[in-house]
């Protein structure tokens, strides 16, 4: 053997080397990078600082992290009515309508961010004809067919943390879909126990216009007799006017809630019809005492504000792995030939695999300006998020005392109903035997009336609190 090609021979191992070895330290580096990487770390567990209590119901704030879903609250009312309202606008209202796309847009890019983490597969065939002028060579036509496959090592939870966040985005819009629903569901029962009050309203002021007209007959005939003055009549024809158009005002008050309504349930107005009524026996729920405030958790736009902070989190560490390396791993095969008949034979085939390490070094600020528009969306998450808290707790601060004065001033306006009915009782029986004028009665009916009607309102608005309540709590307190 040569001795100079025995000298080399031990050492073409440490050439090899040489050579592989910076073909190797990028795959390397990336690795370790990818092992330092850090992404942004979990939703903190600390919520922001809440009050202990609920002012008006004395009851402690605590976190659920089980929330469960609200129910049927408005059958608590057991009004068929309002049942078969409620579960029409639930499904035909245009706004539950907007939440439900906006939600199935969510899932889509939900299902497209998951598509990112799996292997891409493609098939492809061409023909192409061509000449090299100077050359001598003749024009040609070139048949090809293949496949390719790719993908991408999600080295650094790049793809991880956008399939996330879309994930998250899409518990967002599915909390907001209840949400909507809750909103249109107490809108719809607002407004069907407003149309109620209007009707026994509308009842009562007829009756009064009734009353009128037959005291105006008695003095008309009083009148005939010499037994009063005309003033007397003209007294009691401007009450029956009077009330006359108070009863004209609460058909166009009636008309408008009614169409309000026709609005909240998806229907024309032209087309949407709500049966008059005289009698409103729906029962009033009644708020237990000590409603624990766990109940706010389970309250949909809170959940969607706390999901939309965890998905602003998701994004940060997105932008961030920007930074670092990325590696595809792609393969192809495929045939061609410059003849159809010859396409298919084994001569003609052809296959590749490879990989593709990528780190950008210059590109203008765009990943730092990625990272701080990430971190400024974070910001604005969390504040959302506190704010939605603030006004879940200013929500049932406000319905809790509108139950608890209104509670009392039911009692107080009762009284007065009590007292008015039993004044004019006395001053029809005192007028018809001449011990008061007409005017003392015309006062006795008018505040009557007044107070009636001041009692079917606190009525009207103590439903309406209970309602605002049960939203504010996110579909009851059971």
């Amino acid at each position: 053997m040569n001795p100079l090609r025995r000298s080399l021979t031990p050492h073409a191992p440490h050439a090899r080397l040489a050579r592989f070895v910076p073909l190797v330290l990028p795959l390397v580096a990336a690795l370790v990078l990818a092992g330092c990487a850090t992404t942004t770390a979990p939703l903190p567990e600390a919520l922001p600082e809440m009050p202990a209590t609920f002012k008006e119901g004395g009851t402690a704030w605590t976190r659920d992290p089980a929330p469960a879903p609200q129910g049927a609250w408005w059958q608590a009312f057991a009004d068929p009515a309002l049942d078969a309202l409620i579960e029409r606008a639930t499904s035909a209202n245009t706004s539950v309508q907007a939440a439900a796309a906006r939600l199935a847009q969510a899932r889509a890019l939900l299902r497209s961010a998951d598509a990112e983490r799996a292997p891409q597969v493609g098939v492809g065939a061409g023909a192409t004809r061509e000449a090299q002028r100077g050359l001598g060579v003749a024009p040609g036509t070139v048949l090809s067919a293949g496949a390719s496959l790719s993908y991408e090592v999600d080295l650094v939870g790049r793809l991880a943390g956008a399939s996330n966040a879309a994930a998250l985005d899409a518990r967002a819009r599915e909390a907001l879909l209840r949400s909507t629903q809750l909103l249109v569901q107490s809108q719809v029962a607002q407004a069907y126990f407003g149309l109620r009050a209007l009707d026994t309203e509308r009842m009562l002021v007829r009756d009064t216009v009734a009353a009128y007209r037959d005291t105006q007959d008695l003095i008309e005939r009083r009148l005939r007799a010499g037994d009063v003055a005309e003033l007397d009549l003209a007294r009691v024809r401007s009450e029956v006017a009077a009330t006359e158009a108070e009863a004209l005002a609460l058909e166009r008050q009636r008309a408008l809630l009614e169409h309000a309504l026709a609005l909240l349930v998806g229907a024309p107005a032209s087309a949407f019809r709500v049966a008059d009524t005289a009698e409103w026996a729906a029962p009033l729920p009644q708020v237990p005492t000590g409603v624990p405030s766990t109940v706010l958790a389970r309250r949909p736009d809170i959940a969607a504000a706390q999901d939309g902070l965890r998905a602003a989190q998701a994004r940060v560490g997105v932008a961030q792995a920007a930074w670092f390396p990325s590696l595809s791993l792609t393969g192809s095969g495929g045939i061609a030939s410059p003849e159809l008949s010859d396409l298919f034979r084994s001569a003609a085939r052809a296959w590749s695999v490879g990989a593709l390490l990528a780190l950008p070094i210059f590109d203008g600020g765009r990943r730092e300006a990625g990272v701080a528009s990430a971190q400024a969306g974070l910001d604005a998450a969390w504040v959302a998020y506190r704010e939605q808290l603030l006004v879940a707790f200013k929500d049932v601060e406000d319905e809790l005392v509108a139950l608890r004065l209104l509670d009392a001033q039911g009692r107080a306006q009762a009284q007065a109903v009590d007292a008015a009915t039993r004044a004019t009782t006395l001053s029809e029986v005192r007028y018809r035997n001449g011990l008061v004028s007409q005017l003392e009665l015309l006062d006795a009916r008018r505040s009557e009336l007044r107070n009636r009607r001041q009692a079917l309102q606190v009525k009207a608005a103590r439903y309406q609190a209970t309602v605002g309540l049960i939203r504010a709590l996110g579909g009851g307190w059971g």
